[in-house]
């Protein structure tokens, strides 16, 4: 998840002048700068990944403190892309502040560059954000005070850290269900001529944890421990190719637990599957100390290739997997592998390297939405807009930057932001004010923010063929109150609605509105466009003022969400809205009544517990019910999961993770229910 890819590093903040007349700079902005020495270096003359990992540890753990004003811990690390390796005598420039603080945990952006001091140029290595929570005190868990952006570049990194945790806290899940749903696809591995035994590519070390490799909250480093990992799966990867490996990337990883001064650290890695270019390694990390049991401190899995003289990657040797754990890892490898590509083409490449209209399915559904959202806040973002034309406070901008051109419409209601968020949510009812919208339906309910429309609209001049877009639409409350309501925009492509002979197919690359509260009663509703070609035609004689219908687009938008403000105690619920959750409370109820009676480890209840959702996904996306049967599901299904509950020997915080789960959607949905509606579920 680089932020690179979304053109964040495009964004170049003007100096910011604070009212003493002082030069803003962010007040939890670290800097490290080295100079690459040969202790650093490997037998390349490149610096060592491991020493770089802990460079940026230590600078990011010194940002999360300064803005804590607490020790802090590590706690996840996103994706890594090393782009470039740096030789002996470069300068590594390291810059990592603090993006947002959430409760008691706070993402920190790292920037990596390289400086070359004898030609005098500066590129980029590789951009990572990690997670790290403030150190509980004796007082208890520390409240962290939250982040104020200033400048343009830290509001949209403010805005999208949102976006990057909610993908961080479901990362385990879709793999899971990748996994699931792909089963039968990945089939048996396949024999390869001259295969290297995976066995021979297994490395198993051991260090013991001395003061110098403790921070200075006497714990064991955690780039020392990431440093170590890298050692052992540089010697994985030898193993195989018989040369020197270069390290591309890490997946995103989560520290699983603290090591102290005195542990022994065991450290095993081994070549899950390789690729024609690249292969992957599985790394774990766990501790002990004296006789008790192994503890799981880290796994890992990293990326690397083989370069030849023109640093161009190399084929490599297949791999031949050991029996039943080997081929498990084989497999999961392929489908990591999968959503690593997913990954690079919706979320780190360019907006305009971005297909217009991008293949959707469940496992990539995640990264669109975080695609779609992100997009749409970086359009709000930008501050250079010119205002077109301006008409009874309904105001058209546009804004032309790189060939491409974007327009925005801002128009003010006297209605509750939350009201006028859930009016425009559902598209479907966007025909009663929107003349270009000529029909609307839903495709499919992705998820309880996301739902897949068919919009079908008219043709701009007479005797033609109308278009129709297949669309994805996200939504997103905000996280506190500097966020805005957004409902963002995309085309994507579905296998089951190809193009038709009655319509032209249009594509939408981004599009959404932003919703801020301005008071109590007063909204800001903002529409944002990024014109493509299927889109421009609707909206090109408003632009060089040939017309205004605009105007009375976003006129009728208004007297729409005033007419409407009234019945929002019970609209007509989505097809596989937020109720879906209920249904999976009643296949929790289940499960927690069969894993009570077996011995059952927390992965594989996970495991258990996802493949019940996504199947549940599945089936009531298709499922029509009534309003009365859909309230006797939810309340019978919270009756239900109470009862079973009673009856499971699960501990006091799983229960409550179970009871939050169910009771959320209820209470995020409770203007969607009438007052006795809800009590009848309460």
């Amino acid at each position: 998840m680089e932020s690179q890819g979304l053109e964040v590093d495009s964004l170049k903040d003007a100096l910011f002048i604070l009212e003493s007349g002082e030069v803003y700079r962010n007040p939890t902005e670290v800097k490290m700068s080295q100079i690459v020495l040969p202790c650093h270096a490997n037998h390349c003359g490149e610096l060592s990944v491991g020493q770089l990992l802990k460079w940026m540890d230590s600078t990011a753990c010194l940002s999360a403190e300064r803005h804590a004003g607490c020790s802090c811990i590590t706690a996840s690390v996103d994706d890594i892309h090393f782009e470039h390796t740096i030789g002996v005598g470069q300068v590594v420039n390291i810059i990592a502040k603090v993006n947002r603080a959430f409760t008691s945990s706070m993402e920190v952006g790292i920037l990596v560059t390289c400086e070359d001091l004898y030609i005098g140029k500066q590129w980029k290595v590789c951009h990572a954000f990690a997670t790290f929570v403030a150190r509980r005190t004796e007082a208890g868990k520390v409240q962290l005070k939250q982040v104020i952006p200033h400048t343009q570049l830290e509001q949209v990194e403010y805005s999208l850290a949102a976006e990057r945790r909610r993908m961080r806290l479901i990362h385990a899940e879709i793999i899971t269900d990748l996994l699931n749903s792909s089963a039968a696809q990945l089939g048996e591995c396949q024999e390869h001529k001259d295969a290297v035994h995976a066995e021979k590519t297994r490395v198993e070390s051991v260090e013991l944890v001395l003061p110098p490799h403790a921070n200075h909250q006497v714990s064991t480093f955690g780039g020392q421990i990431m440093a170590w990992m890298e050692n052992v799966a540089t010697i994985a990867a030898s193993r195989l190719c018989n040369a020197h490996p270069t390290l591309r990337s890490i997946d995103m990883f989560h520290f699983r637990g603290p090591s102290h001064i005195g542990d022994r650290l065991v450290l095993k890695a081994i070549v899950n599957n390789s690729f024609k270019n690249s292969m992957e390694v599985g790394v774990c990390a766990e501790a002990y100390q004296g006789g008790e049991p192994l503890r799981h401190i880290n796994s890992a899995f990293m990326t690397f290739e083989v370069l030849d003289d023109n640093r161009k990657p190399c084929t490599l040797p297949r791999i031949r997997p050991e029996p039943v754990d080997g081929k498990r890892r084989y497999q999961e490898a392929l489908a990591r592998k999968k959503i690593r590509l997913d990954r690079k083409y919706i979320i780190t490449s360019k907006q305009t390297q971005v297909p217009l209209s991008v293949p959707w399915d469940q496992s990539n559904q995640i990264y669109l939405s975080y695609n779609n959202v992100s997009a749409l806040k970086l359009m709000a973002a930008k501050n250079n807009w010119v205002l077109t034309s301006e008409k009874n406070k309904v105001s058209l901008y546009t804004l032309e930057e790189n060939q491409v051109l974007c327009f925005k419409v801002e128009t003010y209601v006297n209605i509750a932001a939350d009201q006028t968020f859930h009016l425009l949510a559902d598209l479907r009812r966007r025909q009663e004010w929107d003349r270009h919208y000529e029909k609307c339906e839903v495709v499919i309910q992705a998820d309880e923010e996301d739902t897949i429309y068919r919009v079908a609209s008219p043709s701009i001049s007479k005797g033609g063929k109308g278009q129709d877009f297949i669309m994805l639409a996200s939504r997103r409350q905000p996280c506190d109150a500097k966020d805005p309501y957004l409902i963002a925009l995309r085309s994507v492509t579905l296998p089951t609605h190809p193009p038709t002979d009655d319509y032209t197919r249009g594509e939408v690359l981004c599009a959404g509105f932003c919703i801020w509260e301005e008071s109590s009663s007063v909204t800001k509703i903002t529409y944002y466009n990024q014109a493509t070609p299927g889109v421009l035609p609707y909206i090109s004689t408003d632009i060089v003022g040939l017309s205004s219908s605009f105007y009375s687009i976003f006129s009728a938008c208004s007297d729409f969400l005033e007419a409407n403000k009234s019945r929002l105690g019970a609209p007509p619920l989505p097809t596989a809205a937020p109720w879906v959750l209920y249904l999976f409370a009643a296949l929790v109820t289940e499960a927690c009544l069969q894993l009570n009676s077996i011995a059952i480890s927390r992965s594989e209840a996970a495991l258990f517990f996802s493949s019940r959702k996504a199947t549940c996904l599945r089936l009531v996306s298709s499922i029509s019910l009534s309003r009365l049967t859909l309230l006797c599901v939810m309340a019978a299904s919270i009756r239900a999961l109470s009862r079973s509950l009673c009856h499971t020997t699960f501990s006091r915080r799983l229960s409550m993770k179970l009871w939050r789960a169910a009771l959320a959607p209820c209470l995020r949905s409770r203007d969607r229910f009438t007052c006795s509606e809800f009590c009848f579920m309460a």
